[in-house]
């Protein structure tokens, strides 16, 4: 097994009016990727001057040339052409070239805009984007970053005002926290927007965590504010007044356990797979961290109640194991090994019967000979 953190990226969809110049953007973005794959920051500073030179409007520029290459670093990365320092570095490269882009001061903003990642989501760079395209728009922006705690997020919204909250959330593991601080913040009167993957594609756990709108993606979630304000959200409530199936305490059980699950589905399958026994610091490091990942996954399915969340984690996962070298089925024995501990919780048990029938679907008419 392999480590496999998500990184996350905004798809693409709703389009405006397509701008000067962006039939010309994919040119520009295979420029600025050569750059940013031979790690060379001028090179890339350099693409996205001259892209601005040419015509490109500052917005193409953003999203179509500097979000369409994050989008492939993330592509790369889980097709295993990429390791992990070097998609660091790339994100680095096109956090940096933002810099270039000019932001004009309006003469009046269309209103103040706070733009945060939940707390513990570290993809900060979809986020970003969407606080450029903002600026770029004539919003007055707040962009707190990646990892913002919800205390802090209420103090600054209390401290500064907003008329709309936008959060980020690439994987869907940071739902409970996202929930959390999408009640808080309509507590204190104000709308909450939600965007990035971990959202769903579709926007489904947006919905159901009670966001007052969701977007898919920058430009998207710019134009709904443009077309006028949020819903005013809902009175205070409870973050279980949105979710009453987790008045069965599956969730909470399996989060304040998470830590003993992982130890002893570990100790489980060093006792049943003794060639473990040679697996050295590095590979049984990286095995703990695939089954740490399981588990997160595994409580975010339970929270929201969709076994869709945790199939999809598992068959991407497959994929990204396969493209490594490791057979998708080695997840199959560490599924069980949960199973066997999670007995007595049955929401967690389908979950987890989900998964195992995602992972030996036959395909092309093909039956899968599980491990």
């Amino acid at each position: 097994m392999t480590n496999t953190p998500a990184p996350g990226l905004h798809g693409i969809g709703t389009r405006a009016a397509p701008a000067p110049g962006r039939e010309r953007a994919g040119e520009w973005a295979h420029r600025l990727w050569t750059a940013v794959r031979a790690a060379d920051e001028y090179a890339a500073l350099d693409v996205v001057t001259h892209a601005l030179e040419a015509g490109l409007d500052a917005e193409t520029v953003l999203l179509e040339v500097v979000g369409a290459v994050q989008r492939k670093v993330g592509a790369e990365w889980a097709a295993n052409r990429m390791s992990v320092a070097d998609e660091h570095a790339a994100t680095a490269i096109n956090d940096r070239v933002l810099a270039v882009l000019p932001v004009r001061r309006p003469d009046t903003f269309r209103g103040k805009v706070t733009v945060a990642c939940v707390d513990k989501e570290w993809h900060a760079l979809p986020a970003r984007l969407l606080a450029e395209t903002l600026r770029l728009r004539g919003w007055q922006v707040a962009y707190l970053g990646a990892q913002v705690p919800t205390g802090h997020l209420i103090s600054r919204i209390h401290r500064t005002g907003a008329d709309a909250v936008c959060l980020s959330a690439a994987l869907s593991t940071r739902l409970p926290l996202a929930h959390a601080a999408i009640t808080a913040v309509q507590a204190i009167g104000t709308p909450v927007m939600v965007g990035g993957l971990g959202f769903g594609a579709d926007g489904r756990y947006a919905r159901r965590l009670g966001a007052d709108a969701w977007a898919p993606e920058a430009r998207a979630a710019a134009d709904r504010l443009a077309a006028g304000p949020l819903p005013r959200p809902r009175p205070p409530h409870q973050v279980a007044d949105d979710l009453p199936h987790l008045a069965d305490q599956e969730y909470t059980m399996v989060t304040r356990s998470s830590r003993s699950l992982v130890r002893e589905t570990f100790q489980r399958l060093e006792q049943r797979f003794p060639a473990m026994a040679h697996y050295d610091d590095d590979q049984r490091e990286r095995t703990a961290e695939d089954i740490a990942h399981i588990v997160d996954f595994l409580a975010a399915a339970l929270y929201v109640d969709d076994p869709d969340l945790f199939t999809g984690f598992l068959t991407w996962t497959a994929d990204v194991l396969t493209a490594r070298g490791v057979p998708a089925r080695s997840l199959l024995p560490g599924l069980d090994a949960l199973a066997e501990q999670l007995r007595d919780f049955p929401r967690a048990r389908h979950l987890l019967d989900a998964g195992r029938t995602a992972l030996t679907a036959p395909e092309d008419g093909m039956p899968v000979d599980p491990l």
